[in-house]
């Protein structure tokens, strides 16, 4: 496991803001409220559990489908006014999924935001994007979404950030570690990148984020078949199309935690 902890001081970590996209919010890991979890969430109760009680503050401002631009102008003015000792900042996945789109130039607006930031607020830890070699049509893209994590990587040695890398976190390549869409993580992948966050932050985990899964019943040719065709009906055409009409699916959804409250 590479060390991206930039020498944190867990104790100094007080209030934490989740900035991004339907990843930080948490899709794919739904509460028993129906509300989502998500691993910003789970890794929220993992800081406060190093404080004393009700003395941690949390903010999730993180909404589904925000493209770049979306979440610099939505949420990290509102990070910034909220002045967290923590900021998680994972933008620009959606813009890199859009046709046509640019790696290059989506990572200039990033590390201007970065800068921004990092100017403002205590910690920001970054993330990369996950490695899709493995996974159906986002495979396509792979390049374009390596050439991106570079990117991350090299915006937070310039600024000194820590780095959440996803694409090295061989756990989520199990088809367990994503939700029925393919597209969002399932309650597991959420713990396991939480336990991931954790490390990075220097806390203790209870958990291996990159434990091997447990054995499970291999599937007929057929039963694959089965799925991926469910899956293209189901949740494949509908993304494609709501991709080639430009569409959010987010447009409407609010914070589901705007402000830093005790956790």
């Amino acid at each position: 496991m590479a060390d991206d902890s930039n020498s944190i001081n867990k104790s100094a970590i007080g209030s934490y803001a989740a900035v991004g996209d339907s990843f930080t919010e948490g899709v794919g890991d739904p509460g028993p409220d129906g509300a989502f979890v998500g691993w910003a969430d789970r890794l929220a109760v993992l800081l406060a559990d190093q404080r004393e009680e009700h003395t941690f503050r949390y903010a999730n401002l993180a909404v589904r489908g925000r493209l770049l631009d979306q979440i610099v102008e939505e949420q990290v003015p509102r990070a910034k006014e909220l002045g967290p000792d923590l900021v998680t900042f994972c933008a620009g996945g959606n813009d890199i999924l859009r046709p046509g789109s640019d790696p290059d130039d989506v990572a200039e607006r990033y590390a201007a935001a970065v800068a921004d930031l990092t100017s403002s607020v205590g910690t920001v830890l970054l993330c990369t994007g996950f490695d899709t070699r493995g996974m159906p049509v986002l495979r396509h893209l792979r390049g374009k979404i390596a050439t991106y994590t570079a990117h991350v990587r090299a915006i937070a040695d310039r600024h000194g950030c820590p780095v959440l890398d996803l694409w090295s976190l061989r756990s989520v390549q199990d088809r367990r570690a994503w939700s029925e869409d393919r597209l969002h993580l399932s309650a597991d992948g959420h713990t396991r990148v939480a336990l991931r966050a954790a490390q990075v932050l220097g806390l203790a985990v209870p958990a291996d984020p990159d434990q091997p899964w447990p054995a499970e019943e291999e599937r007929t040719p057929a039963e694959v078949r089965r799925d991926n065709i469910h899956w293209a009906r189901e949740h494949l055409v509908p993304w494609i199309g709501r991709r080639l009409r430009g569409e959010s699916s987010g447009d409407h959804v609010e914070p589901k935690r705007p402000d830093l409250l005790p956790l």
